[in-house]
């Protein structure tokens, strides 16, 4: 109980109040524009949260993460272009709702359905985080480690790009950037060329990821700034759902909290495979399924509430195992190690109290952000209009400076303007950054539990230092990587194509007819 005292307490302060301020100010704006993600926003405030203490700084990056996926939703039900990845199913049913006069009520309803989804998760965080922990804790070991972060590695690169070998690419450059620097079992330097920057630690990873995300994210902006902007839709119409629209909507908000949280829990799998995981399955238990991509209300519920109930799940698996949980929260595992905390099991007996302030911070942040939503959504709106040669150079300036704070060091500016292009490049020819930041993170850690476990073999079996736990973790690794070759075989074997049938529409084609008519200005993103 001294814990759980203390980390609310920690919590009652000045400082932490203006850093959710700041946290939910930023994570909303981010949100509201169109391709400014919250893994770029963490990414850039991590720059600037590395000289406060812990909480206050995980005020900041929390609230951003968790505001987020409040602001998302407004130009995915406007423009029908959605503010992060996590909004890309609220664009199906929240558009036709908006070119039908319902954008007030779409706006609504996702503030309410995705701030109730984030508080059921984070349930699931409290509940199930100390035994996920104990479990970990008591179970495993370098092996165990070792065969844990291959796992998070080749999820990672399994869900985050179409082709396989894009991601396998993408993970080996990630696992190969992490090689640089000083190698901690033997004190020598490795692949830094003399450059005495690079000696110690590597590339920096504030550096990278603000390159990565951000950087690339805004040269490809202005690479593809010849495309016409489209206007949001003015016509907001009522904003309060009724009874019956309560009622209606509590079926597809139940399906979708259930899919939302367990998806949370596999390590990489973010907001947007849920999203989309619950609308589909949402639709497919509804009476009214077949309006669903065409304007219904309990579509935005669904995708809305899944991919929202991810934080909890999400923030689970990197607490408790250190394995990041999504692009923000491999984010955030930097910025930890960088104050010197090390999420995993030792982290609930070394500094329980923090946890107890991450949930405090988590719960606060998403009832702040509700009320701050449903109380400024007109005024976001206008955001939307904010021309695009105002906002660039305000991102560029934040992203040098933010880079320059972390290290009082050209060099480090000069790395997150390389990788920026190095993203430039990766996102044209469809390489995804996520496993790359995932291999830059969790390369060093894997590298070195192998050493120890190698150490542990001496002249001992095979099955004495590789356990069930440890095999069953590299077989899943394994499968998670053939999967994607597997699933067609499997398909074919029973008598029907791997993808949905025609009489099937899956989540990215059932809005043809209202969203991608020829006469619509819409854009996909």
């Amino acid at each position: 109980m001294s814990a759980v005292a203390e980390g609310l307490t920690a919590l009652l302060s000045l400082e932490v109040a203006t850093s959710m301020l700041i946290g939910l100010f930023l994570g909303l704006l981010v949100g509201a524009f169109p391709g400014v993600t919250a893994t770029m926003a963490v990414a850039l405030a991590a720059g600037f949260t590395l000289t406060m203490d812990p909480v206050p700084g995980l005020a900041v990056l929390l609230t951003i993460y968790v505001a987020a996926n409040f602001g998302d939703r407004i130009p995915a039900i406007l423009i029908n272009t959605p503010g992060t990845p996590a909004s890309i199913a609220t664009t199906f049913d929240g558009y036709p709702m908006a070119k039908k006069g319902e954008a007030g009520l779409a706006l609504t309803m996702s503030a309410l359905v995705s701030a109730l989804a984030i508080l059921v998760s984070m349930v699931l965080f409290v509940v199930a985080a100390i035994p996920v922990a104990t479990v970990a804790r008591n179970y495993f070991r370098s092996p165990e480690l070792f065969a844990l972060v291959v796992f998070g590695l080749t999820v990672m690169i399994g869900v985050s790009s179409r082709s396989m070998l894009k991601g396998v690419l993408a993970g080996a450059f990630g696992l190969l950037l992490g090689t640089v620097g000083l190698y901690s079992a033997t004190g020598d330097s490795r692949f830094t060329f003399g450059n005495i920057n690079l000696a110690q630690d590597g590339f920096s990873f504030i550096a990278v990821i603000i390159g990565l995300f951000g950087v690339a994210e805004l040269f490809d902006q202005m690479l593809t700034s010849h495309e016409q902007k489209v206007r949001p839709i003015s016509a907001l119409g009522r904003w309060w759902p009724n009874r019956a629209e309560l009622r209606r909507s509590a079926k597809p908000f139940g399906i979708s909290a259930g899919i939302g949280t367990a998806v949370g829990l596999v390590p990489a799998a973010g907001g947007d495979i849920a999203g989309l995981i619950g609308w589909d399955r949402a639709r497919r238990a509804s009476a009214t399924g077949d309006t669903y991509g065409k304007g219904n209300l309990e579509g935005v519920v669904a995708s809305d509430t899944a991919s929202s109930a991810t934080l909890g799940g999400s923030l689970t698996t990197t607490m408790a195992l250190g394995i990041p949980g999504d692009s923000v929260m491999a984010v955030m595992i930097g910025s930890m190690l960088i104050w010197g905390l090390q999420p995993g099991p030792r982290l609930f007996t070394d500094q329980p109290d923090l946890l107890v302030s991450i949930a405090g911070i988590m719960v606060l942040a998403t009832l702040v952000a509700l009320a701050a939503s449903l109380a400024r959504l007109r005024g976001m709106v206008k955001l939307l209009d904010t021309p695009n040669h105002l906002l660039w150079p305000t991102i560029l300036i934040f992203c040098v400076v933010g880079t320059f704070a972390t290290s009082n060091n050209i060099f480090t500016v000069g790395t997150m303007l390389l990788f920026g292009l190095i993203g430039l490049v990766f996102k044209r020819v469809g390489i995804p950054a996520g496993p790359v930041v995932l291999g830059l993170i969790l390369g060093p850690i894997a590298e070195e539990n192998l050493a120890r476990t190698l150490v542990l073999s001496g002249n001992r079996s095979f099955f004495e230092v590789w356990s069930p736990i440890a095999l069953a973790l590299l077989l899943m690794a394994v499968l998670s990587l053939l999967w994607p070759v597997l699933r067609p075989v499997l398909a074919r074997r029973r008598g029907r194509p791997s993808s949905a049938a025609a009489n099937d529409p899956t989540p990215g084609t059932a809005h043809t007819d209202d969203t991608h008519s020829p006469d619509s200005t819409s854009r996909k993103d």
